[in-house]
């Protein structure tokens, strides 16, 4: 089964897609910093003051910036001085990060957020599932 998913999403293809996701989701969080975008209908509608949403959403653009990195990186879009080895491990952290968030929006108080992000954190958890499988760094 890990072959066909090797062979059906080509590396170049989950790199851009990924980065795509990273960008967009990215652009989300600054919204809902700027309180664009409500923060009502993030982190399982679970946050109640603009404070504990600036935390949260200031911890959110680190860890998508991160993404955007590495990914970045493994794709041979940038030159990080970083070992292969700690990318990996960093990619690992982000394929089981999406899953644990895809149950979390799953439960989600709000439906928005359960319709719309449970959908792109199984296809980023695939997508980064698939950049973490390639053998070797371009």
């Amino acid at each position: 089964m890990e072959e066909q998913l090797l062979k059906l999403i080509p590396f170049k293809i989950a790199v851009r897609l990924l980065l795509i996701l990273s960008c967009l989701a990215l652009i989300f969080h600054i919204l809902v910093l700027v309180r664009i975008i409500p923060f009502s209908i993030v982190w399982g509608g679970r946050i109640s003051t603009v404070s504990e949403m600036q935390r949260f959403e200031i911890t959110s653009l680190f860890i998508n910036g991160l993404l955007l990195f590495v990914v970045m990186k493994k794709g041979g879009l940038i030159s990080l001085n970083l070992p292969s080895s700690l990318t990996q491990t960093i990619l690992w952290f982000y394929v089981i990060s999406f899953i644990f968030n895809t149950l979390g929006n799953l439960f989600a108080k709000a439906d928005l957020e359960s319709l719309i992000f449970t959908p792109l954190t199984i296809v980023s958890a695939i997508l980064c599932y698939r950049i973490v499988r390639e053998k070797q760094l371009l």
